[in-house]
């Protein structure tokens, strides 16, 4: 958390550190993350960027690619595993986030664009995929036969 509040600029930074700070308080008391664990940790990952950034899905913000995510993963636990659930999540922020193509920006920077924004993705809702996307990989090759 306090990596992503010190490099990432504007208000990707902070909205990044309160979603991790959350997610770790939501499963401090575990060592390792089953499936359940992980889609709780995520859960509480976007209710952190909610309370702070106060955007809504269909925004054009973040919140359109974590609200899939979060939904997928919860689905992908109740019978999956870790790997299973943050595939899910990853999938679920890639959809939320090409959604946003067809969405006028209202909250956020690109919201004096209005109508331009049309057609675009949105930045934070792109870099919810690619960080989900990174984890996803990492914990593929983790699990991975050496």
């Amino acid at each position: 958390a306090k990596a992503f509040l010190d490099a990432v600029g504007a208000s990707s930074g902070p909205l990044y550190a309160t979603a991790f700070l959350r997610a770790g308080a939501a499963v401090s008391d575990r060592l390792n993350l089953d499936a359940e664990a992980l889609a709780a940790w995520l859960a509480a990952a976007l209710q952190g960027v909610r309370d702070r950034g106060r955007a809504e899905p269909g925004d054009k913000t973040m919140i359109d690619a974590w609200v899939p995510a979060v939904e997928r993963a919860q689905q992908a636990a109740a019978n999956g595993s870790e790997l299973d659930v943050i595939n899910a999540a990853r999938d679920g922020a890639e959809a939320g986030m090409k959604a946003t193509a067809d969405l006028e920006s209202r909250r956020g920077r690109s919201a004096k664009l209005g109508a331009r924004s049309k057609g675009h993705i949105d930045p934070g809702a792109a870099s919810t995929w690619v960080t989900l996307r990174a984890m996803a990989a990492a914990l593929a090759e983790a699990r991975a036969p050496k």
